[in-house]
Parts: structure tokens; sequence; C-alpha cells
């Protein structure tokens, strides 16, 4: 039973995530305008974000938890943590900046190419190893 929760939330993860990236990048205009942010943007990454960190914490726990084995435990753990990096880091890179009145490039690069390239191996090698396991099945 834990098993077939895992990968519904994976999904569910894995389709919020691009949902969310596809709407920034071809509504980025209309939600945050060309320099004044609207309230719609902020209630559209408002909301995305607590969605995708709920499911990002609840597939933590229960991967963590579970009895999932070998590598595809790892790239499961590697999806997630690439996700809470994300967040992680950009809050810091904001934080920092803002304190500091200087652009902080250490946290920003993490967010924006290392957690990405992260989360899509992870959630990659996750979906090649289910597969494979059907097949062999």
């Amino acid at each position: 039973m834990k098993g077939k929760l895992i990968w519904s939330i994976f999904w569910a993860l894995v389709g919020v995530f691009v949902i969310f990236v596809s709407m920034i990048f071809t509504l980025g205009d209309l939600l945050f305008g060309e320099y004044n942010p609207t309230l719609m943007g902020y209630i559209f990454v408002s909301s995305g974000g607590v969605v995708l960190t709920g499911l990002g914490v609840t597939l933590l726990i229960l991967t963590a938890k579970t009895k999932v084995g070998g590598t595809l435990k790892k790239f499961l753990l590697l999806t997630e943590a690439s996700f809470v990096g994300f967040l992680i880091s950009g809050i810091l890179h904001n934080v920092i900046s803002g304190l500091t009145n200087f652009e902080e490039p250490v946290f920003f690069i993490i967010a924006t190419i290392v957690c990405p390239i992260g989360l899509l191996v992870g959630a990659i090698g996750s979906i090649v190893l289910a597969v494979k396991k059907k097949r062999t099945k």
C-alpha cells in the first residue's frame, strides 16, 4: 500500500512541478507584470510553493520510512532533496541579498542550476527504475 502511495505522490509532485514551471514561462508577464508583480502572481507562487512543499515533504518522509530499497530509494531521495534544496537556497539567497544589499551568487547558482539538475536526474532515474521493474515482472 505504501509503495503505491509513494508513486502517487511522486507523480503528483512531478505533474504539479511541470505545470507550475510551464505556467511561469508561458504566463510570466500576466502573473508578474513587467516591473510590478501582481496579486495574482503572489497568490500563484505562494499556493504552488505550499502544494509542492507539502508533496515533497510527504514523499521524503514516506521514502525514508518505507522499505524502498537500493538505487530507487537513492533516486527518490535525490528528487525530494533537490526540491527542498531549491526552496531553501532560494530563500537564503533572497534573505542574504536583502540584508547585505548585493547579489549573493552561491545560493542563487545552487537554486537555479544544481537543484533542478538533481531534480531531473532523480525523477528520470526513478521513472526508469520503475519501468524496468515492471518489465521484469
